[in-house]
């Protein structure tokens, strides 16, 4: 009776988050793998056509192939591991000084993660302006090394470079804050062990003890990066103003997704990008959770 009773309040408090993720979660992805072996233009029902979108984002979608799918591996091999890379050397050096300038620099580090649309939308486009307001074009002029000002958000030579920036800018969310948990909370008796038997510099402490005694904080912070990297969209949207973006540059999955959805109401072929686009997320989360997940 006893055990009864306990499984019946571990369900009822369970109940609350089973029913938010069959609802938001399991759902909606249901809902997107339906209608991606569809023709739906949100007005008429449905209509089957088995695997006709998927075969025409391969084959017959020249703007996917030539542009989107490398710029969002070009975006997600770049920013994924390189602020995953500044997320922990980062929370590793913060860890190294005393608990009041940690904390205070902490926020200062986390902050722009809360703040990114706005910051973008004001600061960015304000630096990257393509008159002699903009900072760096004025910068540029006054110290001779261009005449006329560049059209930086416009262009696509520099548009990806620019949306790689800003990302990075803004990717010390959570997963830095996981980090600087992770190395806060190792046994520092587990480093004098490491010296006593032959551990001489911060590198091999950082190689042999930092990280395999944080796996579990690394792990999240794989995960949230790719999951943060591939759902990025609205930053070339907002910083060129334009959806597509110029030419294409700045063009990732997701902005191709509501490009065919909420522009061309072509639901059923952008619910065929989702679905890949969530194969992506879930193949780079195996991944990580091959390099830091526990081998038992």
């Amino acid at each position: 009776m006893a055990n009864n009773k306990q499984h019946l309040s571990t369900t009822v408090f369970l109940a609350p988050y089973y029913i938010m993720f069959f609802t938001f979660i399991i759902l909606p992805v249901a809902a997107a793998v339906a209608l991606s072996f569809t023709y739906f233009n949100a007005i008429e029902m449905p209509t089957f056509i088995g695997l006709a979108n998927y075969v025409n984002v391969i084959t017959q979608d020249g703007v996917f192939m030539r542009y989107v799918l490398p710029n969002t591996l070009t975006f997600a091999f770049i920013v994924g591991p390189g602020g995953y890379i500044l997320s922990f050397l980062l929370a590793w050096m913060l860890a190294q000084i005393s608990k009041v300038p940690r904390t205070i620099l902490a926020l200062i580090i986390y902050s722009p993660s809360m703040t990114a649309g706005i910051a973008m939308a004001v600061v960015w486009k304000i630096i990257f302006s393509g008159d002699q307001v903009g900072y760096l074009n004025n910068m540029l002029i006054t110290l001779g090394v261009i005449l006329e000002p560049i059209q930086f958000l416009q262009s696509p030579e520099h548009l990806m470079t620019i949306m790689i920036l800003v990302t990075l800018w803004g990717s010390m969310g959570v997963g830095f804050l996981a980090m600087l948990s992770g190395v806060l909370n190792i046994n520092k008796e587990i480093y004098e062990a490491g010296y006593i038997d032959g551990i001489s510099n911060r590198f091999q402490e950082i190689i042999y003890i930092t990280i395999p005694s944080m796996k579990p904080q690394m792990l999240f912070g794989a995960v949230m990066a790719v999951v943060g990297t591939f759902q990025a969209g609205a930053i070339g949207v907002e910083l060129s103003g334009a959806n597509p973006t110029p030419q294409y540059s700045g063009q990732l999955m997701v902005n191709h997704l509501e490009d065919f959805g909420f522009i061309r109401y072509e639901m059923g072929y952008a619910a065929a990008i989702s679905v890949l686009l969530l194969l992506f997320i879930y193949l780079f989360s195996k991944i990580a959770w091959r390099l830091f997940g526990e081998k038992d």
